[in-house]
């Protein structure tokens, strides 16, 4: 994502930049240079290229927040929807094989569901977004015997895995017949 809020600007950030715009077409009006306006608002000159262009065509007027770039696929609503349906009804009712969700099986899910295109990605920004994590579930065999298992790594492990190294420094040389 471009920005930390998740793919665009907040609406304090958006006024902020609107306000700095709108001082921008003021110092316009006055005929100040772009490079002075720029290095007084702490911004690019480019930046200050656009907004003298867009001025100049529409006024301040041109130079006025039109809000977001561009909304949610899924507002808030239709997630709570979604959440419920993830937390409802395991992966098995929707024909997957096993209960495990993963981001293409959620992706496939909000596009049967709700008709909106996401990429696997863009699944991952939203679950996060709405404060969901990644969790893998912890593989243990049902017959799985602890005490079996301790004593393999006590009396088996020690004999397949090797002698351990030398106490002595060996050396590097391909010469020295210590080193073979």
């Amino acid at each position: 994502m471009r920005y930390a809020q998740g793919g665009g600007l907040t609406d304090e950030r958006r006024s902020l930049r609107e306000e700095l715009r709108m001082e921008a077409a003021e110092r316009f009006r006055h005929g100040d240079e772009n490079t002075v306006i720029a290095h007084d608002l702490r911004v690019s000159v480019r930046s200050v290229q656009r907004w003298r262009k867009a001025w100049s065509q529409g006024g301040p007027r041109a130079l006025a927040s039109k809000g977001p770039a561009s909304l949610p696929l899924l507002n808030d609503e239709l997630f709570a929807v979604l959440e419920r349906e993830l937390l409802k009804v395991g992966p098995v009712a929707h024909g997957w094989p096993d209960q495990t969700w993963t981001l293409f099986r959620i992706k496939t899910l909000i596009g049967r569901r709700f008709h909106k295109s996401y990429t696997v990605q863009g699944v991952a920004a939203l679950l996060k977004r709405h404060g969901w994590s990644c969790q893998v579930p912890a593989r243990r065999a049902i017959e799985r015997d602890e005490a079996a298992v301790a004593g393999w790594v006590k009396g088996t492990w020690p004999s397949v895995e090797g002698p351990w190294r030398r106490s002595t420094p060996g050396s590097s040389s391909k010469t020295k017949p210590a080193s073979r």
